[in-house]
């Protein structure tokens, strides 16, 4: 990866000279505008300039001359880099890269204020490390467990906190029991495939129960299961603030893990980090070390319903008579194109009625980090992601990301409502396993 380089070098305008937005990608867009009904800031706000062909302008004016200002930088990060876009686009622009580009720009180029880097600084300390995020288990367990929250929700202190840090504790997921896994879990049955497991840093530290579901699901499905241990964070979080140098390490550190295991394929249950994996070839390109080895390793990533759908059912489905609605992770739907794959499997279960929920291509507004660096955005996209959720009268919400689940889990709380939630795969489990569905909401 070249280094960073240093401020001197900048040309003429915004950028450097270090992978610039690319103008033969600027110049795919046609400005049809098909993209703005599917952008969440433009339905927010209605303003040009927050959406994906005003931004793309933007771009080209700093490739064009015009220096980095505030203005644009803002425009910039109140994207949430959801990818819906992408999906409405008829001319194909490839507009993740571009955004990605741009802020990769902007975090080298743009001193931010003195509460901005203590923010972010706060959360890249902390989010991309496992051990970190686990070391939190137990003081938020007594926090929730001596009903805290409640407290300083009646005495106003959580009203006078900052936004952002008002984001962080309504975000916070309730924390059960943390099943181990082992580094190998055998097939059962006939032996079908060899798939390695990345366990991600929320997902392992706070939704454990969807990583030992997975595990036991693959194993159902006639999978050996290798869980690396020790995996580190896979980059996905930095990648998408900007933070490219940060992503690289961490791709080089997880590609290192799984260099030794011999898999047919990699397995991962977060929508965030497999859209990631897959763009590795993208993030590694200038590595002569680490570049074909991130075409051989993204060619076999595979998300966890994507895998399951190639594989084809080998177990046995009981029944499980519920109505659930099905939540699309953008980097899920948008990012990967994953869209028929989970409703599939959750409706060759029985007894499982799908119900669609109203404008599911919009955001929810968590988006990595972006419901804690933009929380009244975020804020009034979860809400309204709630109220269509609620619309649906389901009795269990299902979703493939960790960030949809606290973030519509918390805008569905400040509405007084509760809705069971669970990951695609743990609904799978239920089923094989023969659970009733009362043990499935009660989860």
């Amino acid at each position: 990866m070249t280094d960073t380089p240093p401020h001197d070098l900048l040309r003429t305008g915004a950028f450097d000279a270090v992978h610039p937005p690319q103008r033969e990608l600027i110049d795919d867009c046609v400005h049809c505008g098909f993209c703005l009904p599917s952008c969440p800031t433009y339905d927010l706000w209605g303003e040009e300039m927050d959406s994906p062909r005003g931004r793309i302008y933007l771009m080209k004016e700093g490739l064009e001359g015009e220096p980095m200002t505030d203005t644009m930088v803002g425009h910039m990060d109140a994207c949430l880099g959801c990818m819906a876009c992408v999906s409405a686009c008829p001319s194909g622009v490839r507009y993740g890269t571009l955004i990605n580009e741009t802020r990769a720009q902007i975090e080298r180029n743009h001193t931010r204020s003195r509460w901005e880097k203590l923010l972010r600084t706060a959360i890249f300390t902390v989010f991309p490390y496992p051990r970190r995020l686990r070391a939190m288990r137990g003081p938020l367990a007594l926090y929730q467990r001596l009903r805290l929250g409640e407290l300083m929700r009646r005495t106003g202190i959580t009203a006078a906190l900052p936004p952002h840090l008002r984001a962080m504790e309504s975000l916070a997921p309730p924390i059960n029991r943390e099943p181990r896994l082992g580094h190998r879990v055998p097939a059962r049955g006939t032996r079908r495939a060899t798939v390695g497991m990345i366990t991600g840093c929320v997902q392992s530290a706070f939704f454990p129960d969807v990583n030992a579901a997975t595990a036991r699901v693959l194993a159902a499905e006639g999978c050996d299961v290798v869980i690396p241990p020790a995996q580190g964070c896979c980059g996905a979080l930095s990648e998408h603030s900007g933070r490219e140098e940060e992503a690289v390490a961490f791709a080089r550190a997880l590609l290192d893990t799984f260099d030794e295991s011999r898999v047919d394929h990699i397995v991962i249950n977060s929508a965030g980090c497999g859209s990631t994996l897959k763009e590795y070839p993208q993030l590694l390109r200038d590595d002569p070390h680490y570049a074909a080895k991130a075409e051989r390793f993204a060619a076999k990533v595979r998300d966890i319903a994507e895998l399951l759908t190639e594989l084809g059912p080998a177990a046995t489905r009981h029944p499980l008579p519920a109505a659930i609605a099905y939540h699309d992770a953008c980097h899920l739907s948008h990012g990967q194109g994953i869209r028929s794959q989970p409703r599939d499997l959750l409706r060759d279960i029985p007894g499982i009625e799908l119900r669609e929920i109203n404008r599911g291509e919009l955001c929810c507004g968590s988006a990595g980090i972006y419901n804690l660096l933009q929380p009244e955005a975020a804020r009034e996209l979860g809400d309204r992601k709630a109220a269509h959720v609620q619309d649906t009268r389901a009795d269990l919400l299902v979703t493939a990301n960790p960030g949809c689940s606290m973030q519509i889990r918390a805008a569905l709380e400040r509405r007084g409502e509760a809705l069971p939630m669970a990951h695609t795969v743990q609904v799978l489990d239920a089923s094989i396993r023969g659970e009733s569905v009362a043990t499935l909401l009660h989860s």
